[in-house]
């Protein structure tokens, strides 16, 4: 596991009650971070552990400071309450984490339109959101950084025409995290994407593509939390504009035994993935 140090630092991020979103904010707060989570689980769902309030208590519990600001991404008001609670509470935002993100991978003559806009409305319009609410206060930081929770642009036939509703609402988060780096580089202000090489053991991946047998051939989240937290402790000037594979960020920092994080042979890719 790594051990990096956020001590005073403040992320804000979309979504966070469960799954990868709240492995990435535990391991922030056990470097010491504040975190604001804006997500909508008030209360619990059957299908689906934790809640905004389990997961502020989780944060806490692993040495950090939380505040959930129960709203959702779509609306503007919530997008910017979270950013502003960041600011009365801890004082500024040197994190902004797109995490939020809706899984769907019906094809083109079986998404209807309403779920072909939710996928864009959270996917896209809440990473560009998010992102604008942070940035009058990532633009004050000397660590500000954007991370986006998107994949690689593999313009392969396979995932160009496998979903193309999900995939235009991935893509677009990525697009959207490439031009932040290119419009806020002057200003310091960091943009990179991560994805996993492959999926992860979450209640997205039980319930949407393959259940116990789906998440048993799944790494654990805390790969993407350790490697999130080896992101977001480089010095904004050294790495910005790219789209990393959580292996990939491991690797280069001398991490390579990845047995630590589960999964049974044969692991499966995840979506966006080519077999290496």
């Amino acid at each position: 596991m790594i051990d990096l140090r956020f001590d005073g630092l403040t992320a804000v991020m979309s979504g966070g009650s469960r799954g990868i979103g709240l492995a990435i904010a535990t391991q922030l707060a056990k470097g010491g971070a504040n975190l604001v989570l804006l997500a909508k689980t008030d209360n619990p769902d059957p299908r689906l552990p934790g809640t905004i309030h389990s997961a502020v208590e989780q944060i806490e519990a692993a040495g950090g400071n939380a505040v959930g600001v129960v709203g959702d991404v779509r609306i503007d008001a919530d997008v910017q309450r979270a950013a502003e609670t960041a600011v009365d509470t801890f004082g500024g935002i040197d994190f902004c984490i797109n995490n939020a993100s809706v899984l769907n991978l019906a094809k083109t003559e079986d998404l209807p339109l309403k779920r072909f806009d939710l996928i864009q409305q959270v996917n896209v319009r809440g990473t560009f959101a998010l992102t604008q609410a942070c940035l009058p206060h990532l633009k004050k930081s000397d660590s500000a950084q954007v991370l986006t929770l998107s994949p690689p642009m593999n313009m392969s036939n396979e995932w160009l025409g496998k979903h193309p509703g999900y995939m235009l609402g991935k893509y677009g988060m990525t697009l959207l995290a490439l031009g932040f780096a290119a419009e806020f580089a002057e200003f310091g202000v960091a943009s990179n994407c991560l994805w996993p090489e492959t999926t992860i053991a979450t209640a997205a991946v039980e319930n949407l593509l393959g259940g116990e047998e789906g998440t048993s051939h799944a790494r654990d989240p805390q790969i993407m939390a350790d490697a999130a937290a080896l992101l977001l402790a480089h010095r904004p000037s050294r790495r910005t504009g790219r789209t990393t594979i959580d292996v990939d960020v491991l690797a280069e920092a001398g991490v390579t035994d990845l047995q630590q994080y589960g999964g049974v042979e044969p692991l499966d890719y995840d979506i966006f993935v080519d077999p290496r």
